[in-house]
């Protein structure tokens, strides 16, 4: 079975309405450091198992003719991904599919651990990521990937809200989203919610550091 983009991305849309993934009217703060008014909360797609195996579904059928031996996802959240994504390619394929994840260290670096390096030399590799903002996680995966001797030969993402080339994430061959989200985004030092003292949602994103960080020691 095959889906044609359009409809990839209004299926997606409809599971993250459902379960209000979606959040607008706020004051956030991603990972990048940057503010916005808006957020995609993937964290809220991960309980309802069905749900995310079904997005996870949808990547594996884009992916379905492109010969992956290994899905690998960047750690907490992708670990997720990798898992149903790799599990979905299997079946279509009939042949293992191996699922693996980088862990993080620091600000500024991937790593692949747990001898999972000596599974990838050699191997087709997609790499899977939930919501990418600037594609800076997605990026350093890459290029673990390729210092272990892996291909790179897709990238596939749930939602890519930041207009994120495959050329920003290390000229990969190719980057495909279910889901294009643009949401506006501004520097911490010219965010308009910040002049306005809107109040920093510290639910979801990383408004509870930022908040923290700006208490006096």
């Amino acid at each position: 079975m095959m889906l044609h983009d359009s409809e990839l991305q209004r299926k997606t849309l409809e599971v993250l309405s459902r379960h209000h993934a979606v959040i607008t009217d706020t004051h956030v703060v991603f990972k990048s450091g940057k503010h916005g008014n808006a957020y995609v909360n993937k964290d809220a797609i991960y309980p309802h198992t069905k749900d995310t195996s079904q997005l996870c579904w949808y990547l594996a059928l884009k992916f379905a003719n492109e010969n992956v031996e290994v899905v690998i996802a960047p750690a907490v959240g992708g670990v997720i991904l990798s898992q149903w994504v790799a599990f979905h390619l299997s079946q279509i394929s009939g042949k293992e599919v191996l699922a693996l994840y980088a862990d993080k260290e620091g600000e500024d670096l991937f790593v692949i651990k747990r001898g999972y390096d000596k599974l990838i030399k050699g191997k087709r590799v997609l790499v899977i990521e939930d919501v990418v903002n600037t594609g800076k996680s997605v990026r350093l995966v890459v290029e673990a990937v390729r210092k272990t001797g892996g291909e790179v030969v897709h990238v596939g993402v749930l939602v890519n809200r930041g207009g994120v080339t495959a050329q920003d994430i290390g000229n990969v061959p190719d980057l495909f989203a279910l889901a294009d989200v643009k949401l506006d985004s501004y520097g911490a030092g010219t965010c308009p919610l910040c002049h306005d003292k809107v109040q920093v949602n510290t639910d979801v994103g990383k408004g509870r550091e930022f908040l923290a960080g700006r208490q006096p020691a």
